[in-house]
């Protein structure tokens, strides 16, 4: 019984392990540990071998109410008063609907027809993951702010913050009802493409000063007492010029298709209504009716770019203004841009959770509450993955001298630059004393061949354990993370 009653804690741990080391395996789901025995030594290790799918279920239930404590916990130790806090939405499909969570929405995997929910995320300016929150699938963007809000200012007993945030959550209505009423919360968002030209055609925002500088701090009277920052990208303007002219020929070539399909001598498409229909599949699918001119009736289609309208939108190429609330003493310009960029870091959190570590789909959950514990779960997996990333940074490819790279930018408006350290090990995929790299995944695929093995001595009774010895790059991997491998 003394054995059971510590399961859920050991239970928590191997399952932790096993999302970081196995993220698709079963071990990481509803299967018993036991049955995994001859692939891995993780539940003999932990001594919950025993322990099946009913005991695996029990430690999610056992995790669920220590959320709060464990991220009041992660915030003590990653934020602090006046700290910027980093926050952002995705959403994950499910297979099924049947879930109280799951409900129809916009799907940020582009899965349409699946029911889903949305995770909203915590992080430090570093990108270390301190919370996570998971709404049904059909919460706007907007109303997802209050929730870790809530947690920042009672949970985490933070008075002072600076929430960085996309233009997705921070509608103006939101902002005056939630955010400017609290003393001591201050915010980093951006303005959605229209708020920007309004600045344009009321004079707030000159663009041909764009053209010689990267970044513009202007004010403006719809946002009174915020600062504007208005930064131009070159690369990104040139590159969205181009996505615009690659989609504007493929809506003329399916539009010509079907001003041929109207002057063909067999199976002509006639009528208003038929032909109105074919048109408007067309510009359903690539989006760019706007730009576009179009007159039909019951024989004919006619179609002409609205070059006025395209060059309007030409000249926003590649520039995005910043809104924030917080003095230029306290957040200088470049700091302000560096931190709404650094919502990048959560990006990449997203993708790990979902796609390139740990794999939050599939769920084998249907109750709310196990499915928030198995979110909660996966987002204790990546802490962990995150922080060995950072110590195993040198023999991956991931830049361990991020300051070097920083140190080459023109500008922060200007791409990210990786270090000399990082461009050297990219193309000779060894490290500077010559060690291979690795990505994350094939690391631990390294570290995977470490073994324990029983050893029994012929018929009798006598056994003992051995470990593998590792080899110079798992032995220089477990240095990094100070680990021991027999212990």
């Amino acid at each position: 019984m003394a054995a059971k009653k510590s399961w859920p804690r050991a239970l928590v741990v191997a399952m932790l392990v096993a999302r970081i080391l196995a993220p698709q395996s079963k071990l990481a789901t509803a299967r018993g540990l036991g049955s995994a025995t001859a692939a891995t030594s993780l539940g003999d290790t932990l001594g919950v071998e025993a322990a099946d799918a009913d005991a695996l279920y029990m430690a999610r239930d056992w995790l669920r109410p220590r959320q709060p404590q464990s991220e009041a916990a992660l915030a003590a130790r990653h934020l602090a008063e006046g700290t910027l806090v980093l926050c952002d939405l995705t959403s994950t499909y499910f297979a099924g609907h049947t879930w109280p969570l799951a409900q129809f929405g916009h799907s940020r995997d582009s899965k349409k027809g699946k029911v889903q929910i949305v995770v909203g995320l915590v992080c430090n300016a570093a990108g270390c993951p301190v919370a996570v929150e998971v709404f049904p699938g059909n919460t706007a963007d907007p109303t997802t702010l209050a929730p870790p809000l809530q947690k920042l200012r009672a949970q985490f007993h933070l008075q002072r913050l600076v929430l960085v945030g996309d233009r997705g959550r921070r509608t103006d209505a939101r902002m005056r009802a939630e955010l400017q009423p609290v003393t001591g919360l201050d915010w980093v968002t951006a303005l959605r493409r229209p708020a920007i030209q309004q600045l344009v055609e009321t004079g707030a925002l000159d663009l041909s000063r764009l053209v010689v500088t990267a970044l513009l701090e202007c004010t403006a009277p719809a946002y009174p007492g915020e600062r504007l920052i208005a930064c131009r990208n070159p690369l990104l303007a040139d590159e969205r010029a181009r996505q615009r002219e690659a989609l504007l020929q493929a809506t003329e070539r399916a539009w010509d298709a079907i001003v041929q399909a109207t002057t063909r001598a067999k199976r002509r498409l006639t009528g208003q209504a038929a032909i109105a229909l074919r048109v408007g599949k067309v510009r359903n699918h690539f989006k760019m009716g706007k730009y576009f001119q179009i007159e039909l009736d019951d024989a004919h289609v006619r179609y002409v770019r609205d070059t006025q309208r395209i060059t309007a939108e030409a000249a926003l190429d590649g520039v995005y203004v910043l809104r924030t609330s917080v003095s230029g003493d306290t957040l200088p310009t470049e700091t302000t841009v560096q931190a709404y960029k650094s919502l990048a870091g959560v990006e990449r959190a997203f993708r790990s959770l979902k796609t390139v570590d740990l794999y939050v789909r599939p769920m084998g959950h249907r109750l709310a509450e196990r499915v928030r514990a198995h979110v909660f779960l996966c987002r204790l997996a990546y802490y962990v993955a995150w922080h060995m990333r950072q110590a195993l940074a040198p023999l991956l490819f991931d830049d361990d001298d991020k300051a070097a790279g920083e140190a080459r930018r023109a500008s922060v408006v200007a791409p990210a630059q990786r270090s000399p350290k990082a461009q050297r090990k990219a193309p000779a995929q060894q490290t500077d004393d010559g060690r291979p790299v690795h990505s994350f995944q094939t690391l631990l695929q390294d570290l995977a061949t470490g073994a324990k093995n029983r050893i029994r001595f012929g018929e009798s009774a006598l056994e003992t354990t051995m470990f593998t010895t590792p080899t110079p790059l798992p032995q220089r991997a477990l240095d990094l993370l100070q680990v021991a491998l027999n212990v």
